[in-house]
């Protein structure tokens, strides 16, 4: 059974720092590409960053300007996204996504965590 569990959001200032996880397990580790997605309250959904099966290349968005960071440790088989000076526009639940490789759409999803930034 694949589970994708997201952790690390909270409530922060503007300027801040948070660091987000995604634990996988149920795959093996290096058999797919990570995606974060976040969606804000009114809003569809967007992608933030992606990282391949292996760590060897990564995407990002480009409202995301450097400031975020994706990663990913095959010995915790956890996925990082590290997010520095946040902006209240980066209010949304965060979602982790799984892709196979097999098809055109992401195979799993997380609940999501939220991050809220105050002014």
């Amino acid at each position: 059974q694949v589970q994708v569990v997201e952790s690390g959001g909270g409530l922060v200032q503007a300027g801040d720092s948070l660091r987000l996880s995604c634990a996988v397990s149920g795959l093996t580790f290096s058999s797919f590409a990570v995606g974060w997605f976040r969606q804000a309250p009114g809003k569809g959904r967007e992608y933030v960053a992606s990282i391949s099966r292996i760590g060897d290349n990564t995407y990002y968005a480009d409202f995301v300007k450097s400031r975020f960071i994706i990663s990913r440790d095959k010995t915790e088989n956890v996925v990082f996204l590290q997010m520095d000076n946040l902006k209240p526009e980066d209010t949304a639940n965060y979602q982790c996504a799984i892709d196979l490789g097999k098809s055109d759409r992401w195979d799993y999803w997380g609940q999501g965590t939220q991050v809220t930034v105050s002014s």
